[in-house]
């Protein structure tokens, strides 16, 4: 079986502010990355997703802090890094940030900068990563804008971010983001703003170049379609709680938590027109971080919950293969069902 080679255990994030208490954002999250697999984390806005995939590079905000819980980072061949415990942009974090482990963002046009060329900003990751000098850089930086599928990529290097269109703008950040082969590859959200086909086109392109490199990919969006057609395995995120994760074949066909049960009927479904029924919306809304539950994060917006869901956190319960959900009623007991 092959080694993880990025582990996250019991990872919180608290967010603090000078008038309010501190907010806890990411609740004692475990994550394991392989080689040459995929894993979606999937779960509604503001639940935490882009927020644990920065803490892996460190690109919190400043008033960010991991009060506890390790980022271990195994690259074959060499000593394990918990990313926690490295001091922001130290020497070792910058080594391992954007070479070792690089992120596509969610918004190229935010991300890229807007006063420099397409070809300098990626020409720059391997000049300080990896020695390079300007003309070599630049020959790497055509053929990446090629690999990616960027129609004449020796001009398109010259050119401003502005100047190319939404999908060639998310091809240029992948081409930045393997500019140094990573071993890890996050892609925040990489087609959300994008029309269908080239979300597929990207989808495609992605699932090729981690066959090329044999990548490890964590991979966040909140479309359950796009979970089924990329990922390995699935995490599902609630309020900063992983509530339910597994392989997405056993995930999508028996979901144990409500809440993956309620993201899974709240999907549109084709039908002939006599067929057609009302789209399933989760009832309520997500309560603010400071509003958390003490036990279980979905327990004000459960059809299920009962007395413990308020108070006690649900351990981990094991589903079988690799499949584990938190929640109450499946460990239920006799006693707790007089409670209910």
């Amino acid at each position: 079986m092959t080694k993880p080679i990025l582990t996250i255990e019991n990872l919180s994030i608290v967010f603090s502010s000078p008038d309010e208490a501190d907010i806890e954002a990411v609740r004692q999250v475990d994550l394991t990355l392989t080689p040459g697999k995929t894993l979606a984390l999937v779960g509604e806005s503001g639940c935490g997703k882009s927020v644990t995939a920065r803490a892996i590079l460190r690109l919190l905000d400043a008033n960010a802090k991991i009060p506890h819980g390790k980022i271990l980072f195994a690259p074959e061949g060499a000593a394990v890094t918990d990313i926690a415990q490295l001091k922001q942009d130290s020497l070792p974090l910058r080594a391992i940030r954007g070479n070792q482990i690089a992120m596509i963002f969610q918004e190229p046009m935010s991300s890229l900068s807007p006063v420099h060329t397409i070809g300098d900003q990626i020409d720059e990751m391997m000049t300080i990563h990896e020695g390079l000098n300007h003309k070599r850089a630049r020959e790497r930086t055509v053929a990446l804008l090629d690999q990616v599928g960027i129609p004449g990529p020796r001009e398109r290097a010259s050119a401003y971010p502005f100047e190319l269109s939404g999908g060639l703008r998310q091809r240029a950040m992948i081409a930045m983001a393997l500019a140094c082969t990573p071993q890890v590859l996050i892609a925040d959200e990489p087609t959300t703003a994008l029309d269908v086909t080239t979300q597929a086109q990207i989808l495609d392109l992605l699932r090729q170049l981690q066959a090329d490199f044999g990548m490890a990919m964590l991979f966040i969006t909140h479309d359950l379609g796009v979970v089924a057609e990329i990922a390995d395995e699935v995490a599902v995120m609630y309020l900063g709680d992983v509530v339910e994760q597994g392989d997405v074949f056993d995930v999508f066909a028996r979901p144990s938590h409500p809440y993956t049960q309620a993201l899974m009927s709240s999907i549109p479904k084709m039908a002939r027109k006599a067929d057609r029924v009302r789209l399933n919306p989760i009832k309520g809304t997500v309560p603010a971080p400071k509003e958390r539950p003490q036990g279980c994060a979905f327990t004000s917006r459960c059809p299920h919950a009962f007395e413990p869901c308020q108070t006690i956190r649900p351990e981990r319960t094991d589903m079988g293969n690799g499949h584990h959900a938190r929640c109450h009623l499946l460990t239920r007991t006799p006693a707790a069902e007089e409670m209910a």
